[in-house]
């Protein structure tokens, strides 16, 4: 420092606010550093944008009845893509509000509103219906048989305003994400690997990302049972 400055060390470290140590001590990075990186560097080449922090929607952007516990609320909604070939399939995407746990992304050339009734059965069967289904006007959401099977399990219906996908704004932010972290990224052959990708990525996003809403918590941890010997 001497040669660079013309100064003594001592003068320099008060200028600078440094302690002197920091001239003398060697730093030491943390013993499980190799170990982070090569985690971070395997999830930027799996997930491209994986953990990027995105729009936050407040309380305020959803003023349909909201979730205070598990299930009572099911958002969903539709996300369009294509194959390589150019050939468009789309994704039913239905979650659990207050978890944020996907709980279904169905995937298909075509959806209507028999598969939309399929897919809320099959989770009716595995879950019990919920309070409200929460979606926007499209026809595979109105068709009369599906409100009518949705009240006659004694769940009802919660209808966004037209125009206004903030008022299902869960679901527009797992859109964002799902289409961020995986589509965008993604070229797929055939409608069978979609769905082999998208449902991995499905229980990625379950068991393995934490969300800041949930107190950087995963939305559906997995649970080991020990095995008594």
């Amino acid at each position: 420092m001497r040669q660079t400055l013309g100064i003594s060390e001592r003068r320099a470290c008060r200028v600078l606010g440094r302690h002197r140590s920091t001239q003398r001590k060697p730093p030491q990075g943390r013993d499980d550093e190799a170990r982070l990186t090569a985690d971070v560097t395997e999830l930027a080449r799996e997930y491209g944008r994986y953990g990027y922090r995105r729009f936050w929607l407040g309380d305020s952007s959803c003023v349909r009845p909201k979730s205070e516990h598990p299930n009572p609320v099911r958002p969903c909604d539709f996300v369009q893509d294509r194959t390589s070939d150019g050939r468009a399939y789309r994704t039913l995407n239905i979650l659990d509000e207050y978890t944020r746990e996907a709980l279904m992304i169905r995937v298909d050339r075509q959806l209507n509103s028999t598969d939309v009734l399929d897919a809320l059965t099959d989770l009716f069967i595995q879950r019990g219906p919920p309070r409200f289904i929460r979606s926007d006007n499209g026809p595979e959401f109105i068709a009369q048989k599906g409100r009518d099977w949705i009240e006659l399990v004694g769940a009802k219906t919660a209808y966004i305003e037209p125009g206004s996908p903030w008022e299902n704004g869960y679901c527009e932010s797992f859109n964002s994400r799902f289409r961020d972290e995986l589509l965008n990224g993604a070229v797929v052959y055939s409608l069978r690997e979609a769905q082999i990708l998208i449902e991995r990525w499905r229980k990625h996003y379950n068991t393995s990302q934490p969300h800041s809403a949930l107190g950087y918590r995963v939305p559906a941890p997995e649970v080991f049972i020990p095995v008594d010997r």
